[in-house]
């Protein structure tokens, strides 16, 4: 099998990421991927899992704890999704060697002979069973776990990509579960209410966590989560003052994803494995995450960062007002068709002087003349293309301006790697 029959072969399977509509319930659920794990001896048994829902900072978070299990001696495999640029960015293991921004990123190599592996698994599964083909996000969740058990990683933090209580990365168990904070998004899937949001992100809590760390939340979030950790009998901690943490990511949202990830790297002491202070500082400070709040370059400053519902773009708006500043804001924006479209452009319109209005090249990309009506009385462009977009930005641009790159990872990773690399 080539590193090609391998990309050709992954992309054969249904990809929900890139389906706006569909019945979240009943396409997804645990069945498939926990049958998967079996006829592969349950790869999973065995890899101390750290496991991270929520709606913002989630990706951030595990990055951070990733870093501070890195800085304190142990080798971590770390899975998260979205990528930016290169689907290979959501498997890594640490330290490793630096590929780009993204260390210890899964060689073609190793990818195409992981995959070579499971491939006779795989299609006996798709023959045999009564749920269903195998997603792409079951593979590649599976994929990863297997990846990382074959390598004897010490940890693995894993993200959720949709919800909790239904997606893949649920089929394990974890030493500790973490909730970053929970607000409103994908709302025809997850529900229409924070609680109900909240009780699909809470589903990762499975009973046989030493601890479940949740970031400050809102009080009906708050209860849901506090609830699900009584019933089960589960310790739950949540920080009430955050520390002057030292970390390189900026905007105060990522202070608040770095002490919850602090806090839950303290709660593994209950499992006997003492990470000291030292480490900790160590990891917080040497983590990167691109795409979030991430500068690009001076003259004129370029800020990306993959903000796709209300809460994300607040937050870059303030990091973007405490943190930088310039004569004029062109704002970049391009978001997907099943956000709060409206939300996440009130938010953005006071900060943008230039708006110049894009889609990125995915089917869930939202058309930029729908984007139009909401800066109708702002100076406005529509480049069809982010390459398009990215060129009109340099060239509407003057050396004390700021470009602000925003909306979606989709976009963020188009902008900064160009086409060429997107896959």
């Amino acid at each position: 099998m080539t590193y090609l029959q391998a990309s050709k072969y992954l992309e054969s399977f249904i990809n929900y990421e890139k389906i706006h509509s569909y019945r979240y319930k009943d396409q997804l659920g645990l069945k498939r991927i926990k049958g998967f794990l079996r006829l592969l001896g349950n790869p999973q048994k065995g890899i101390r899992f750290i496991h991270v829902a929520g709606t913002k900072g989630k990706g951030s978070t595990c990055a951070f704890i990733a870093y501070i299990l890195k800085a304190s001696g142990f080798k971590v495999g770390l899975y998260t999704s979205p990528h930016l640029a290169d689907f290979r960015e959501r498997i890594r293991i640490m330290p490793g060697k630096r590929q780009d921004e993204f260390e210890g990123m899964i060689s073609r190599s190793q990818l195409k002979r992981t995959l070579k592996k499971l491939k006779p698994f795989i299609e006996e599964y798709n023959r045999s069973s009564l749920y269903g083909r195998l997603t792409l996000f079951e593979v590649y969740t599976a994929l990863a776990i297997a990846y990382f058990r074959e390598k004897k990683v010490d940890f693995a933090v894993l993200e959720t990509g949709l919800g909790g209580r239904l997606d893949a990365t649920n089929a394990v168990s974890a030493l500790v579960s973490v909730i970053t904070p929970i607000s409103y998004e994908h709302t025809d899937k997850l529900g229409k209410s924070l609680k109900k949001i909240a009780f699909e992100k809470a589903g990762i809590i499975k009973g046989r966590e030493k601890a479940v760390i949740s970031a400050p939340q809102g009080k009906e979030v708050i209860g849901v989560i506090r609830k699900r950790c009584s019933g089960l009998g589960v310790k739950f901690l949540s920080p009430n003052k955050y520390q002057k943490l030292k970390i390189k990511l900026c905007g105060a949202h990522q202070l608040i994803n770095a002490n919850v990830a602090k806090m839950a790297i303290l709660a593994l002491r209950a499992c006997g494995i003492y990470i000291p202070d030292s480490c900790i500082n160590k990891g917080l400070f040497s983590a990167v995450w691109p795409g979030r709040c991430e500068v690009l370059g001076k003259q004129p400053q370029i800020i990306i960062d993959g903000a796709q519902n209300v809460s994300s773009a607040r937050a870059i708006k303030r990091a973007v007002k405490d943190r930088f500043r310039y004569k004029k804001l062109i704002l970049v924006l391009g978001i997907s068709k099943d956000k709060d479209i409206k939300g996440v452009c009130s938010q953005l319109h006071s900060l943008a002087d230039k708006v110049i209005l894009t889609k990125a090249d995915s089917p869930r990309g939202l058309n930029p003349e729908i984007l139009a009506k909401f800066f109708k009385n702002k100076e406005s462009y529509i480049a069809p293309r982010v390459n398009e977009a990215k060129a009109l930005s340099m060239r509407l641009a003057g050396k004390d301006d700021l470009i602000l790159v925003t909306g979606s990872l989709f976009v963020v990773g188009e902008y900064k790697y160009g086409r060429a690399k997107f896959n």
